[in-house]
């Protein structure tokens, strides 16, 4: 049975913190809402956009979600237009991907990133070649549904028990859970280690390199 190491992207593979921060505020500012605090921002960063929206106005109108979270994608593209899109993989990401093919380990990519933002970000860091599987809040429930991670599954030819998810997030680690598989927790990310076990992360590593030792278990 195939080994499957799924990875989120931001806040796992990926910095993209101040992209997301800036089409947030401008799709508020274009709305004529507040200004949205970075932290609270940050907190909803994994979810697919609606939800993020839902849970960043939670009294608004199930449409008006909709059409924020359109607007923001139009927010994000025109920084992408402008040459402000900065996406730079975290210190220890690329050994760790490398490490991984090296081991024998098939990888794969779960995230709340539409498919055209993963393709362009994986492409970006020459990495597209690495994953065989990847799952996006295009063509699934938002996290922390299974879906994602149930599909990438499949599609590897792994099974739960052979599969790890790599996440910075507790709706990674609830995904996680949810789909049986193996709950690493990050915390260069979004949220912090007490967050990821609460969340049900089985282990929580501070450094890309950890998590080669972590793999261990799995030989």
């Amino acid at each position: 049975m195939n080994r499957l190491a799924i990875f989120d992207c931001d806040g796992t593979l990926v910095d993209s913190q101040v992209n997301i921060c800036l089409a947030m505020e401008d799709c508020f500012a274009r709305a004529g809402l507040e200004t949205p605090r970075r932290e609270r921002t940050r907190r909803v960063v994994g979810l697919s956009l609606v939800e993020a929206m839902r849970a960043m106005l939670p009294d608004a109108d199930p449409e008006f979600h909709r059409a924020l979270a359109e607007d923001y994608k139009l927010a994000f593209q025109r920084l992408r237009g402008n040459g402000l899109v900065d996406e730079p993989l975290y210190e220890g990401i690329a050994e760790l991907v490398e490490g991984l093919g090296a081991e024998g380990w098939l990888l794969g990519v779960a995230t709340g990133k539409s498919n055209r933002g993963l393709t362009l970000c994986l492409e970006h860091h020459g990495l597209s070649r690495r994953f065989v599987t990847l799952q996006t809040a295009d063509r699934h429930p938002s996290k922390p549904h299974p879906s994602m991670i149930e599909q990438a599954i499949a599609d590897a030819g792994a099974a739960p028990e052979t599969t790890i998810m790599i996440g910075d997030t507790s709706f990674d680690m609830t995904m996680a859970r949810a789909a049986s598989v193996t709950a690493i927790g990050v915390t260069w990310g979004y949220h912090d280690a007490d967050e990821l076990r609460e969340a049900g992360a089985h282990h929580v590593a501070s450094h890309p390199l950890d998590i080669l030792e972590l793999i261990k278990a799995f030989a």
